[in-house]
């Protein structure tokens, strides 16, 4: 992988931060990777992190009580996953799982909400970029959920 301050220059999340900032940020992150089948993280437990995928695919799921685990969205190369250590209590709402061979920059979230607390206009500009992938989120799972309060599908036919 190229160094992660250059990926870093490069993503969308933090397009048009001057090299200051981008070092920051990059000061808060290391390299991930997870294999194929492997957890993420799991619901309800800490968020002490997010992740910035350079390569594979990951899903976000959850349990769907009468119709078992579903895909609220999948992810891939450039794809931001995790929004939850931006607000207490620090809680993931949802499942991720690696669908293939994932490549990630991690970010340490204390780390992260100590420059924002530190630099509140850059804390300002993050959130307000957060907030656009949290809408995104949303509306993924307002669509499942659609699906969630149909009647449960018996031998293919409803």
């Amino acid at each position: 992988m190229k160094s992660i301050k250059t990926f870093l220059e490069n993503h969308p999340l933090f397009d048009g931060l001057d090299q200051e900032a981008v070092h920051l940020f990059s000061a808060c992150a290391d390299e991930a990777s997870f294999s194929p089948g492997e957890p993420i993280y799991r619901q309800g437990d800490e968020a002490d992190r997010f992740y910035i995928l350079c390569s594979g695919e990951a899903t976000l799921e959850a349990e769907s009580p009468g119709r078992g685990r579903i895909v609220i969205e999948t992810l891939s190369a450039g794809d931001v996953l995790g929004a939850s250590w931006l607000f207490p209590p620090y809680r993931l709402m949802w499942d991720a799982r690696a669908r293939s061979r994932i490549q990630a920059v991690g970010f340490n979230a204390r780390c992260l909400r100590q420059t924002c607390d530190e630099n509140p206009h850059l804390g300002y500009l993050l959130m307000k970029r957060f907030a656009q992938i949290m809408i995104h989120r949303m509306q993924a799972a307002r669509l499942q959920s659609l699906d969630i309060y149909a009647p449960p599908v018996k031998g293919g036919k409803p």
